[in-house]
């Protein structure tokens, strides 16, 4: 099985028309993803890659039942785009673009409170259940399907460890790219939870990074929930207090936030911790063999 998408899914990109929105649909339809709309708001009734447009996230699921939805839009309309897409009553929304205001982000949350909707990102590279079904950035090929789940921050170091799993022969059942700002739409607790229910995952690696605590609350969820073997790494060992390092949320504003505190509540939770991101997979292949 996978979580999240499959090839169930109905995909609608708002933002569709632009050029990375359109470019990195006619990947996710090559991989086989179901793109069924498009949305942007006075191109209505065009077309582009064979899919309808559409002036509303509304309009577009009563016409063509989309129940999955990738943004693309600029960081200033973001925000108003993943809210539109819970008005429609979108259960999955990736919003992919990367600097939306910190505020807006606190707006968001608050409105996604009271709606079914889950969001993943933003600034995130998406998600991919391989051979299934692809949502967001990632490069098809280097995956394999399997059953080791995969959630990061690092949309690169995702990639990474995606073929160093695969090289190992080990295949992925889905990979999560939650985002790197401070505020995502799902924490690691979120997925793990569904990693935890799904029947045909049977190991995770988990791909922490300098800023906040989520991986403490990881930790915590791991040592109380997890009956599966969790594979962590966590990046910016070395990273200087005070600094954003890449992402948003990476930067230590606090003992807490820095990598050793991270990997120390892991390590205690029962996760094994792969050493170098070079090991992750190598880490990953141990653990299944025990």
């Amino acid at each position: 099985m996978s979580i999240l998408i499959d090839e169930k899914t109905r995909l609608l990109v708002q933002g569709i028309t632009g050029g990375e929105g359109s470019f990195h649909t006619q990947r996710c339809i090559e991989y086989g993803t179901k793109v069924v709309a498009g949305v942007t708001p006075g191109k209505g009734g065009s077309e582009i890659l064979g899919v309808p447009v559409f002036n509303t996230a509304e309009i577009a699921v009563k016409e063509t039942r989309a129940n999955a939805s990738m943004i693309f839009v600029p960081p200033a309309f973001a925000a108003d785009a993943t809210l539109e897409a819970a008005d429609a009553g979108i259960p999955l929304v990736v919003c992919i673009t990367e600097g939306i205001p910190v505020l807006d982000m606190v707006m968001v949350h608050s409105y996604l409170r009271n709606k079914s909707t889950r969001l993943i990102g933003p600034n995130c590279p998406g998600i991919i259940s391989p051979g299934k079904c692809k949502v967001g950035l990632m490069v098809g090929d280097i995956h394999l399907q399997g059953n080791v789940g995969v959630v990061s921050r690092s949309g690169t170091l995702t990639y990474e460890v995606v073929a160093q799993l695969t090289s190992f022969g080990i295949g992925q059942s889905t990979c999560v790219g939650i985002g790197g700002d401070p505020l995502p739409g799902s924490t690691f607790v979120d997925i793990l939870k569904l990693f935890q229910e799904d029947k045909d995952t049977k190991a995770v690696v988990l791909i922490g990074e300098i800023g906040g605590t989520t991986e403490q609350e990881a930790a915590q969820f791991i040592k109380e929930k997890m009956t599966k073997p969790v594979v962590a790494f966590v990046a910016g060992a070395t990273a200087p207090a005070d600094k954003r390092m890449g992402h948003a949320g990476a930067i230590i504003s606090g003992s807490s936030s820095r990598a050793k505190d991270k990997i120390a509540a892991l390590a205690n939770a029962g996760a094994i911790i792969a050493p170098s991101p070079a090991e992750i997979g190598l880490t990953m292949k141990k653990a299944l063999e025990k």
